[in-house]
């Protein structure tokens, strides 16, 4: 059984993600002690809010640093909505700009929609060689809550690491979705919250680990 720990910082869903991931089958303890984050088979970052709240609550918590520790040992971590918005260089809300954790180049801005926050169900369109989407019928939904997302994806290809998954979707404006990125994956949508979609996708992140 993964042993997976929830990334305590003060922000998100975590007793809902704490429950859908031991209904997937993982070992789970929700915490902000850096060393069993460190430690753990696999790291869940979640987050609700506004970006730079969050920012300053992962900041606080050293959460940038963990992540940093976990990628370059190849120890994979999964960010869930807002927990996906600040793997980005910035977050840009209301006019003010935050600064991320810098994992993925780019911007998370507000979607141009008629509609905001964009909630409910979607439609994603994830790569062929997806594995967080695999075994998954075209047409799978999965349950959003946001305003603002990241439009574009400007992660330059490598010669010699192979290039990112991404998965994507729309409302107004095609967005990112999800990323697939050697150890580091991400969900806009909350997996906790999108039922046997989401827990299927949870399972197959745990069979990664």
């Amino acid at each position: 059984m993964a042993r997976v720990v929830v990334l305590d910082y003060g922000s998100g869903n975590l007793r809902s993600a704490e429950r859908a991931l031991e209904h997937a089958g993982a070992d789970v303890r929700v915490t902000s002690d850096a060393h069993a984050a460190v430690e753990a088979d696999g790291l869940v970052v979640p987050g609700v809010g506004a970006f730079g709240a969050c920012m300053e609550g992962l900041l606080a918590a050293g959460g940038d640093k963990i992540i940093d520790r976990r990628l370059a040992g190849g120890r994979p971590v999964l960010g869930i909505c807002v927990g996906m918005q600040v793997l980005f260089d910035r977050g840009v809300e209301h006019g003010v700009q935050a600064d991320g954790c810098g994992q993925w180049p780019g911007d998370v801005e507000r979607l141009q929609a008629d509609v905001l926050p964009h909630m409910g169900w979607n439609e994603v369109a994830p790569p062929a060689d997806s594995v967080l989407f695999a075994g998954m019928e075209p047409g799978t939904r999965f349950y959003f809550v946001h305003s603002f997302a990241a439009r574009r994806w400007e992660l330059p290809e490598s010669e010699t690491i192979a290039p990112a998954k991404v998965t994507w979707s729309e409302h107004g404006e095609p967005f990112v979705a999800a990323v697939e990125n050697g150890p580091l994956s991400a969900t806009q949508f909350h997996p906790e919250k999108s039922g046997e979609a989401g827990s299927r996708l949870l399972r197959n992140w745990l069979g990664t680990l």
